[in-house]
């Protein structure tokens, strides 16, 4: 058996409330995704929709292959290291540690030769060669992400969180710097949209290279101070990554979901926008305002001539001649350059869906703080048998969650244009603004079922949060590729799948957890304050910035009709926001949709409501 010699822990620990377990790395995550703002924000107006496009693409396939290499690992790793440091176990924690070190490199290591050497193949799944190389530029960031994800487990395993938030922080840091200056040089070059992509995406490679070698030295402080004498045997090899991978896993299953099917759309979507516009070219009014189709009518025309008499002009026909030529070797011929035209034309528009996207994923982000600190305080008060804590912290995760998600989503929805015309000139306001408006929407149940996971994880159903994002995955995949392929619809239906999606998501996931969680939340006080706060914010923000953009709104010389300038545009939207913002804070004080228990587990809650005199 196992010796185990158990160390003095230190006395007086403070404890945790539900927030303040994760404040440290819920303040990184925030300074992260503000950087990540403002440097995804310029991106994007600096290589323009179609870069934009291209580096979406190539970080879609990074993020997939990325959260298959390093998901569950890191929670895996610190909580084995946490277990065996609780214990004394320094041996093991050792061994714990160099063996998940071993299988970062192995998986890191296939994923870097899957993106560097099948780059191509890649691009051509996400119909958009031109993404190669950026999948390139971001193959070696696989190999460091895989071990800062080894070090972040063993340090959160040690209840070190300051490393694991201050190495995020420089990796973010060296992508704003490093990838803005690159696209911006390589615009200012002349070179084309995809290759300043990839200059982009190389800061996301040197800020993981900063960001191990920052982890690395921490690791080696770390060590230096921690006792050398251990006299406890660890488990063997065999045992340990047996641990490790059955806890590591159901968290990479669930985590992967989403990343794949994002892919899976993505591609799609793109897929069928190029199906359609040379299929069924009645679609192009949709965009003729925005997009020049003289190049494709001409394309079209050209290629229709080298078809034998009476075979159709569809897309299988042309992907069949094109994958042909390919293998052929041919340099140049009528079906390429159609090909090269169609890819450019949706390119274009799904850059616009591209800068939609980003401002979607930022209240999701933000999520992260709440899901990370559900799981150990739902835990920790089951393994005491409190199942009334347990609940009570779950309807406080799902209640402070709705108080977040409802107003930012129901704002997105209506300041979707205006919001798009402010952050990013460069896109096309009338496809990109009610693209927003509907990930707006999307955006509230997305936050919710992300919390569900938690809840429903941190109660021991590891694989049904894996078998519901499957279910909601199909639906939306089917949805898209319904939608997007409607002449009348086109680009505004890529959005559209989030919702039935998310929506059934949320609805079995609030299902199961009124059946099997003890003391289910009551949903009615939980959403409906929130819900109706929200909707008399987005009438108060429509109604302020509709009248202030009528009082800025001018007739230009020799014009007819007023015209709102871009820095009225500006000014209305921040205004709206503002007053939208007032509004919201003030009803939920009024219908006191937040309780002081809901507060009192937050850092500085009590003081918090008392400020409120709640």
């Amino acid at each position: 058996m196992a010796q185990r010699e158990t160390y003095p822990r230190g006395g007086g620990q403070k404890q945790n409330t539900f927030f303040g377990g994760a404040a440290v790395l819920a303040m990184g995550i925030l300074v992260v995704k503000l950087i990540g703002m403002f440097y995804k924000i310029p991106l994007v107006n600096i290589i323009g929709d179609q870069g934009s496009t291209d580096f979406t693409n190539a970080y879609n396939i990074y993020s997939v292959l990325l959260t298959i290499s390093t998901a569950g690992l890191p929670v895996a790793v610190s909580k084995l290291v946490s277990e065996a440091n609780a214990q004394g176990r320094r041996n093991q924690v050792r061994r714990t540690f160099q063996l998940a070190l071993c299988i970062f490199l192995a998986l890191g290591a296939v994923s870097f030769l899957v993106m560097f050497f099948r780059a191509d193949a890649l691009a051509a799944m996400m119909n958009d060669t031109k993404s190669a190389p950026g999948i390139k530029a971001m193959a070696p960031a696989v190999i460091c992400v895989g071990c800062l994800s080894a070090l972040r487990g063993y340090s959160q395993g040690h209840m070190h969180m300051t490393p694991t938030s201050v190495s995020q922080i420089i990796e973010a840091l060296c992508k704003l710097v490093v990838g803005l200056s690159l696209a911006y040089a390589l615009t200012q070059a002349g070179q084309p949209p995809e290759i300043a992509a990839a200059g982009a995406i190389t800061g996301v490679t040197v800020g993981t290279v900063v960001a191990l070698a920052y982890m690395v030295l921490s690791f080696a402080f770390a060590r230096a101070k921690e006792p050398r004498l251990a006299r406890d045997v660890p488990d063997s090899a065999g045992t340990i990554i047996r641990d490790i991978l059955h806890i590591a896993i159901p968290v990479t299953l669930g985590s992967s979901m989403v990343g794949i099917v994002t892919v899976v759309d993505a591609g799609l979507v793109q897929g069928q926008l190029q199906r359609v516009l040379l299929e069924k070219p009645e679609c192009w009014a949709l965009y003729a305002q925005y997009v020049d189709f003289t190049p494709l009518e001409a394309a079209i025309a050209a290629w229709k001539e080298t078809l034998a008499e009476g075979a159709s002009a569809t897309m299988s026909a042309l992907s069949a001649q094109v994958d042909k030529e390919l293998a052929a070797g041919t340099a140049r011929s009528a079906a390429l350059t159609l090909h090269n035209t169609l890819e450019s034309v949706s390119r274009t528009l799904y850059g616009n869906y591209s800068g939609a996207l980003t401002i979607y994923n930022l209240p999701n982000a933000l999520m992260a703080a709440i899901t990370a600190s559900v799981i150990p305080a739902v835990s920790g008060a089951l393994t005491r048998r409190d199942r009334r804590g347990a609940s009570r912290v779950s309807s406080a995760a799902l209640r402070i969650t709705a108080l977040l998600a409802c107003p930012m989503g129901i704002g997105l929805y209506v300041m979707g244009t205006p919001i798009m015309q402010l952050l990013y000139p460069s896109l096309e306001k009338e496809i990109a603004g009610p693209l927003l408006s509907v990930l707006g929407l999307a955006n509230i149940l997305v936050c919710l079922v992300l919390v569900c996971n938690s809840i429903l994880q941190a109660h021991g159903f590891v694989t049904l949060p894996v078998i519901v994002m499957l279910l909601g995955g199909g639906l939306k995949i089917l949805a898209n590729y319904i939608v997007v392929a409607m002449p009348t619809v086109g680009i505004y239906g890529a959005p559209v799948g989030n919702l039935p999606c998310f929506g059934l998501c949320l609805l079995l996931d609030l299902l199961i957890i009124a059946r099997a969680v003890p003391r289910r939340p009551r949903y009615l006080e939980i959403f409906l304050k929130p819900a109706l706060s929200s909707l008399v914010m987005g009438a108060a923000a429509w109604a302020v910035y509709g009248i202030a953009s009528r009082v800025l709104s001018r007739v230009p010389e020799g014009g007819t009709e007023a015209v709102l300038s871009r820095t009225g545009s500006a000014i209305c939207t921040l205004g709206a926001i503002g007053v939208a913002m007032v509004v919201y804070f003030a009803l939920v004080i009024a219908l006191r949709a937040i309780s002081r228990e809901d507060l009192s587990l937050m850092p500085k809650g009590d003081k918090i409501a008392r400020m409120l005199r709640l």
